[in-house]
Order: structure tokens, then sequence, then C-alpha cells
């Protein structure tokens, strides 16, 4: 460990998905506990650990706009690249001065270990660690004031349009009893919200648990805290599903993932499901929790995606009131089957059908809050500016903000929820109810 008087400066910046945020969050606790002291991005730092994102070619290029950025805020210090680009173009990074190490998904967790290596003079390559995709500490100092749980890795599905099952290998599930101590710790570590993730969560499977079981062993673990589901496959979970959503720690939110709303294009996609699968998943979810909140990701622009796969797009987009739509325009991945195929769509057409659906993802939210509005959310506060002006999440994925009775934050208030306009603040006004008989 170093003396205060030489302690290293280390900052981090992550792009991407939940999953690498989580990573990010243990590492920002592995440095932490081994003596670095943890700076914002914005700050000089002796270290920059880049956890990066490949899913798009837009991803590609806002990841090699940050280490260009890195490498010259910080040009006498140390670029550490790591993520689903370090996989994806690992030779083109190694060529790379400006970087000095590239450490792929399957080494991460030894960053750690790979930079104290350096300063102590010796000569080492990220490789030379064990590979451990689970080998993260139990996250106590956190960007964010929720912390999210790696349960799952990698995916077997292998999507046309998708590299993820190459940069982040097959499927495999993180030991129950794991989890289980992995919570136990940051619970006890102060952290409210616990986000399960992963790369397709719905396909955990250790001894003779699945997700559903698993879940349940979460959920009934002592402490307040509250439970948010990451982005899921509408598939590899059971009809029973919802069920794990009557637990009161149980957020009921999900974001499950259609892509396409026209069955010829999720046939195209290698999706293994179909609209209405799809629906009759929402269906059931809202026949017993009408409140129930459903956000998705959609690919606008796949490779022969005519005007009538659009529309339907479109309407199920309305029809399955999502509150909230990712919108992604197809990006052509080398390696995949859909960039061999034929009918590539123009760019143009792509982000005039991107504009289509953010549109309605707009309608849908504000029909949603009106839905909402009047209820009660019980909102984890992350934070509280100057005005004295609290915000935070309710257990719907509602962001809330109302007046602060003090300037605490990570702590739960009961706020009952106003009306919002369009042109306003995408957050919801509300007024704390806690003192309230």
């Amino acid at each position: 460990m170093f003396t205060f008087a030489e302690m290293k400066k280390v900052s981090f910046k992550t792009l991407g998905c939940r999953l690498n945020q989580y990573e990010t969050d243990a590492l920002v606790t592995q440095f932490h506990q081994a003596g670095y002291q943890v700076v914002d991005y914005s700050k000089p730092s002796d270290i920059t650990v880049i956890n990066t994102c490949t899913v798009t070619n837009q991803s590609d290029q806002k990841s090699r706009n940050i280490i260009n950025h890195a490498a010259r805020k910080n040009a006498r210090g140390m670029v550490v690249v790591t993520g689903c680009m370090a996989n994806n173009h690992k030779k083109q990074l190694e060529a790379n001065e400006k970087i000095t190490y590239v450490v792929d998904n399957q080494h991460k967790s030894s960053i750690v270990s790979l930079v104290d290596a350096h300063f102590k003079g010796e000569v080492v390559h990220p490789e030379s660690f064990a590979g451990d995709v689970f080998g993260f500490e139990t996250v106590d100092q956190s960007l964010h004031t929720r912390t999210s749980i790696k349960v799952q890795d990698g995916c077997n599905n292998f999507c046309t349009y998708c590299i993820v099952p190459s940069v982040r290998g097959r499927a495999v599930s993180r030991p129950l009893d794991e989890i289980l101590e992995n919570i136990r710790r940051v619970v006890d570590n102060g952290f409210k919200e616990i986000v399960i993730t992963g790369v397709n969560i719905g396909r955990y499977e250790y001894e003779q648990y699945n997700l559903e079981r698993a879940i349940e062993k979460i959920a009934d673990l002592p402490g307040d805290f509250r439970i948010r589901i990451s982005s899921m496959e509408p598939d590899g979970f059971g009809s029973d599903f919802h069920q794990v959503f009557r637990h009161p720690k149980m957020a009921p939110h999900l974001h499950l993932c259609i892509q396409s709303g026209s069955d010829a294009i999720l046939k195209k996609m290698r999706r293994m499901y179909t609209t209405r699968s799809f629906m009759g998943i929402l269906e059931t979810f809202r026949t017993h929790m009408p409140d129930f909140n459903f956000t998705t990701d959609i690919i606008v622009g796949f490779p022969g995606e005519s005007e009538e796969d659009f529309a339907e797009s479109v309407r199920i987009a309305r029809e399955a009131r999502f509150s909230h739509i990712h919108t992604f325009r197809y990006s052509r991945r080398k390696g995949t089957r859909a960039d061999r195929l034929e009918e590539q769509l123009e760019e143009r057409i792509k982000s005039e059908r991107s504009e289509v659906i953010r549109s309605v993802s707009e309608e849908n939210r504000l029909l949603y809050i009106n839905t909402m509005t009047g209820k009660e959310q019980r909102v984890l506060i992350e934070k509280v500016d100057r005005r004295g002006m609290a915000r935070g999440y309710g257990e719907h994925y509602l962001p809330v903000q109302f007046p602060a009775s003090d300037g605490t934050r990570n702590i739960f208030r009961r706020v009952m929820l106003e009306k919002v306009e369009p042109a306003e603040t995408p957050f919801i006004h509300g007024v704390d109810q806690s003192f309230r008989p």
C-alpha cells in the first residue's frame, strides 16, 4: 500500500451497459482498498481506467474519443483500456502507443494487480494474471447510490446482429452462495438498491437454482433494501416469473428487450420469441400488477426492414406502452451474420425511423406518468442540490424530484407524484409524504 505522500490518483470512465458500470464500481473499491486515491475523471490522475463498449460503431467511436481525450488530459499518466472493445479490437488498441495496457474482460478483475506490478517496476502482461469474470471484490466505494450485483456473464443466443458472445464469451452463472454473501456485504456497506445484472440473466442456472429461485433467496435476505433487475431477454425464464415481483423488496419495473415489432425481422435477428409471446408476458404481469413499468430496446433499420416491418414496430411500441424505448440504429458488426445480409438500409432511413420511435417513447412516457399522478413512490434519494431539491428514483423507475426536509442522500422517502409537463425536466415533481400519518 502506498504512503499518503506517494498515493497515486486513479480516475475512471465507463461506457455502455450496467454490467460495465458494476465492474467499474468493483474496480473503484479495489483501487481504494489498495491505497489509491479515486478522483473524478475530469481531474488529473496517475492512472485512467476506461471501461469501453463495442456494441455499435457509435460505441466504438465514443470509446476511441475517450481514449484520445484521456491520453491528452494525462499525457504522463497511465491509460488502461478494458471492456468489450478491448476484446473486439485488441490488436488495434495494443498498437496505440497512447495506451499503456489493454485488458480483456476475462482479466478485468486483475487490473489493480497489473497496475501495482507496473509501479513496482515489474514487466508484466495483463494475461499474466488468472482470468476470472466473477473475480471482483464486494463494492464499498461506488460512484452511485445503488450498486449492481453480477450474477451471470456471457451469452449463448447468437443473435445475428450481436457480437456480445464474441467479446463476453459463452454463458456462465455465478454460484448462489457467492451472490448472497456479496449482497449481505453491500447492504452492510449501506447500499439501499441492488441491481441484478449480467449479459443474459434470464439464463441464470446454478445447481438447482434458476433465476426465479435465486431471486427468492436474495429477497429473503435481511435489511432495508430493494431489488431491481437490469435488462433482460424475453426468453429463458418461466411462466411464473411475475410471481417474484410480489415480494415487497422487488421493484416493479423491467427492461425487457423486444428489438423489433415485426416477426419477420425477429426471425432474421434470430430472436427466440414472437411478438405474440412477448405481449403475452406483458399481459401476464399487468394482470397481476397493473402499474408495472416496462421499458425496452428497439433496433431500427435492420437489413431488409420494410416500411411495413417498421410500422409493426411502431404499433407494438404504442400497444405495449413502454415508458421508455432505448432506440438503436442498426450498426454493422464484422463477424456477425447480419453483416453479410443483403438489403442494408441507408443511414438516412435509420435516422428517420429512430426519430419516430423516440417520439413514440416520449408519448408513452407522458401517458405512463399521467397514470401514476396522485400515487405514491418510495424514492431513493441520490442527490440533493443547492436549492434543497432531492432527486432519485421511485420503485417503478420513475425519476422524481421534491423539496427535501434535509440534505441526506441514500435514504427512502414516500413521495406523492404530481404532473410533469413535456417541456420541463424529465424529473417528476412530488411532495414528501414520509412524515404524514
